[in-house]
């Protein structure tokens, strides 16, 4: 079956071509979704909508009888960046851009949405296609979950095209690991409070900026000093407002950043010494500060069996030595897949696309980010083969 993805290599690169020229952001992507619903109804496979996004849940019924339930999922959204890659299908919309390679993700669902139907005759169960909105924001997985999307799912699977993992590894090649592979993604915000004065008579007010400052340099501490050395965590700001003129001490300024770690109590306790030091540091320097945690996604956790149960699959349509099953160590990038893995066992896994001759090894999120089209098929391939041993085994 799944052999039948190598003859949709060319269709497969058109999509993803046309999906590129109309990147959307966030939630609601509606030429996105008019594109891949038209695809499923060309290739006759319903679908239902979800009603708070853009997202949608396709089905195709296997018509050797009920059976287990298999998701496979593809992302839809694109970034707020301007493509400064040369082409003839560059963004047409004006500093928007699929840079982290969502549009090759739908792109290889739909192929492996069209080779599961054309032999659903062959199949036991049921496959659900998920097209998930705003994985950018880490929103998407949560809508579609709440909507019902994950109701009597079996095991649930992604991809993730790209040099995610490693710019080096050469293209085509599948990573499949078991356990924790990508990191958490929490979110926040720090208001302090301080009385505002002119800049020339600082004694008379209470520098927020300078408390600001204070609570940045401390909270690098948190990492420094407090989680032990084989926990990785990263705490970055990268937000700050602050001031409205030059000679004016300002009353407020506010502090955004992201905190990444791989251990849920690790996460917490970030978070919590976050608010804290916050808090107190600007207490010191006669300032208020409210901190608040938005929480995001947990780790991805890839199931052990799911697992090497996908690289199996993956090596029989790619060949023992186009499989990774380890690498050095989880990426600390997040995905909101992690939501979809709390609720059935599965495998979140990556294609390298990373090839320096075409200049596809550039980073995700970049202007200059570009993917290697040739091995579109290889992602419809796994999909289809995994889907296909899941069910009849």
């Amino acid at each position: 079956m799944w052999k039948d993805c190598r003859k949709l290599q060319d269709e497969l690169v058109s999509m993803r071509r046309e999906l590129h020229r109309i990147p959307e952001t966030g939630l609601h992507l509606p030429k996105t979704r008019k594109y891949v619903e038209d695809k499923l109804c060309e290739y006759g496979i319903p679908f239902t909508e979800d009603p708070e996004d853009s997202g949608l849940v396709a089905v195709i019924e296997g018509g050797r009888g009920p059976g287990k339930t298999i998701a496979l999922r593809a992302d839809m959204d694109a970034l707020p960046v301007t493509e400064a890659v040369e082409s003839d299908y560059r963004s047409e919309h004006e500093g928007k851009m699929h840079a982290c390679g969502h549009d090759a993700h739908m792109a290889m669902l739909l192929g492996a949405a069209k080779v599961l139907n054309e032999h659903r005759d062959e199949l036991k169960g049921r496959v659900k296609l998920f097209f998930q909105a705003d994985e950018e924001e880490v929103i998407g997985a949560r809508h579609l979950i709440e909507a019902g999307g994950m109701e009597g799912v079996d095991a649930v699977f992604g991809t993730h095209i790209g040099s995610i993992i490693s710019k080096d590894i050469a293209p085509g090649k599948f990573i499949v690991v078991p356990g924790c592979i990508m990191a958490s993604n929490d979110r926040f915000m720090i208001k302090v409070k301080g009385t505002g004065c002119h800049g020339s008579t600082p004694e008379k007010g209470v520098d927020p900026i300078s408390i600001a400052a204070h609570i940045i340099v401390n909270l690098q501490e948190i990492n420094a000093r407090e989680v032990p050395a084989v926990k990785a965590a990263v705490i970055t700001v990268g937000k700050l407002n602050a001031g409205f003129a030059y000679n004016v001490i300002p009353s407020e300024v506010e502090i955004e950043g992201t905190v990444r770690t791989l251990d849920d109590g690790v996460r917490k306790e970030i978070a919590g010494r976050i608010k804290e030091i916050s808090e107190l540091t600007a207490k010191t320097f006669r300032g208020e500060a409210e901190c608040v945690i938005e929480w995001g996604v947990p780790p991805v956790e890839n199931d052990e069996e799911m697992a090497a149960f996908a690289a199996d699959c993956a090596r029989e349509v790619l060949g023992e030595d186009m499989v990774i099953t380890s690498v050095p160590s989880p990426n600390m990038g997040a995905e909101d897949f992690a939501e979809y893995l709390k609720l059935a066992p599965g495998a979140f896994m990556f294609l390298s696309s990373s090839n320096p001759e075409k200049k596809t090894d550039m980073p995700h999120h970049s202007p200059l980010f570009n993917i290697d089209e040739d091995v579109l098929w290889e992602g419809s391939a796994v999909f289809v083969n995994i889907a296909q041993r899941f069910l009849n085994q």
